[in-house]
């Protein structure tokens, strides 16, 4: 069974979000403030998706967030948010999480973004045929699950490794956004798809030289992005 810890003060929307996870099968644990939900998430080491809210008393879910990818790079992480500023969105997406839902959202629109992310946590935790990739100087090893630049281990988020792996698989195709968007988020993704160029961007800072002159993570006008693994 899978564990979801929702951080959310107000406990009117945590009580519905929470009745419609377990009606779909998920372990839940709460948390109404970021003190509680850094201490359960800490007390709970094997918890697969966490959906944060923003503005909730004491540590906000922004630090919570950057907190808990300080130690984890592979647990699911999506913000519940009534901000709709483009800023905030980006915000959430760089200080580590896969993925945001604005308020109001309908019980079907939230089980099938955790679903979508739990499959890209757990392909990043399960072998593959396939079990590692060389490019250039990086390596990418799928039993270890973990992404190197000579030698240097580079931390990924399940949606970060998922975008390098299919990246590797296609080396020196260009992907449209609508394609990465597919495989990596699935048909069914709802959300912005601005969240792609968001994540090449949090890639660039974790992969390249100088992120404002990628040589590796390249974007093919017109068409997209593709991996260049021998640079320039």
């Amino acid at each position: 069974m899978s564990k979801v810890l929702i951080l959310e003060d107000e406990e009117s929307i945590r009580s519905f979000i929470v009745i419609n996870l377990k009606r779909n099968g998920f372990d839940v644990i709460e948390a109404a403030d970021g003190n509680e939900a850094l201490d359960r998430y800490n007390s709970i080491p094997d918890i697969d998706i966490a959906l944060l809210d923003v503005m909730v008393p004491g540590m906000d879910g922004f630090e919570v967030c950057r907190k808990i990818r300080e130690t984890n790079e592979r647990i699911g992480i999506i913000f519940l948010t009534a901000k709709v500023q483009e800023q905030d969105k980006v915000y959430a997406l760089s200080v580590g999480a896969d993925d945001h839902i604005s308020k109001p959202f309908s019980p079907t629109e939230l089980i099938a973004r955790i679903q979508s992310l739990l499959r890209r946590v757990n392909v990043y935790r399960e072998n593959s045929a396939k079990v590692s990739f060389t490019s250039g100087p990086f390596t990418l090893d799928l039993i270890s699950k973990q992404f190197k630049k000579n030698g240097q281990l580079i931390e990924l988020t399940p949606t970060e490794f998922s975008l390098i792996q299919y990246f590797l698989e296609k080396e020196n195709t260009p992907l449209s956004r609508d394609l990465l968007l597919d495989h990596v988020w699935g048909k069914e993704y709802m959300g912005d798809p601005k969240i792609v160029d968001v994540n090449i961007r949090r890639l660039r800072q974790k992969i390249e030289n100088n992120p404002s002159e990628p040589i590796f993570l390249q974007t093919v006008w017109g068409h997209g992005y593709k991996w260049k693994g021998e640079g320039q």
